[in-house]
């Protein structure tokens, strides 16, 4: 059986799963409804529960982004985000065109991806980043549950952003492509 296969970092080969092959084990049930994982490259990668800062955060600023967002974006909270046969991600939020609607989303139509990290801040930065990257994501933001800093990613090139900016705590935060929304941090209640 010719079966694609991933290299764990031991160098162990496993099987590569296609989107399809997860969406099917959900549905037979072989992985449940209520497991969270991504799967990047063909590999199920199980994600860390939230903790109470992440979703403090994440309730905040989806009040924040959805009172000063334009008619014309959609905010998609949570939602899997399919970027090719082999690899879907989960965001904490995405902002997109509401034209294209979200059977449409794609890393060309996505204008801002937003990660809040708490537990998982260090796979944010590092492996989830340079997923962004790699698919072409154009802006993406990892902002700390516990210190309210945030790192922006924008401009990918070559598997890597080109802008890499560190904000301290209290920053404003404004993305390129939406010029009318700014959250400030510095108001987290």
């Amino acid at each position: 059986m010719n079966v694609p296969l991933t290299h764990a970092a031991e160098g162990l080969e496993r099987r590569a799963f296609t989107v399809k092959d997860v969406l099917r084990m959900v549905e037979i049930g072989v992985l449940g409804h209520d497991e969270r994982f991504e799967l990047i490259g063909g590999e199920i990668v199980p994600i860390s529960p939230k903790g109470i800062r992440h979703e403090r955060l994440k309730i905040w600023l989806n009040r924040k982004i959805v009172r000063s967002m334009p008619d014309e974006l959609e905010l998609a909270p949570e939602t899997t985000f399919y970027l090719s046969d082999d690899t879907f991600i989960e965001p904490d939020f995405v902002l997109y065109p509401a034209d294209k609607g979200i059977e449409n989303l794609t890393a060309e139509t996505c204008l801002l991806a937003i990660e809040i990290a708490d537990s998982s801040l260090r796979y944010d930065l590092g492996r989830k980043a340079q997923l962004y990257a790699e698919f072409g994501i154009r802006e993406m933001w990892v902002i700390d549950a516990r210190t309210r800093s945030c790192r922006i990613h924008r401009e990918p090139r070559d598997g890597k952003y080109a802008q890499v900016t560190d904000l301290p705590a209290g920053t404003v935060l404004k993305p390129a492509a939406i010029p009318a929304i700014e959250i400030d941090l510095a108001a987290i209640d």
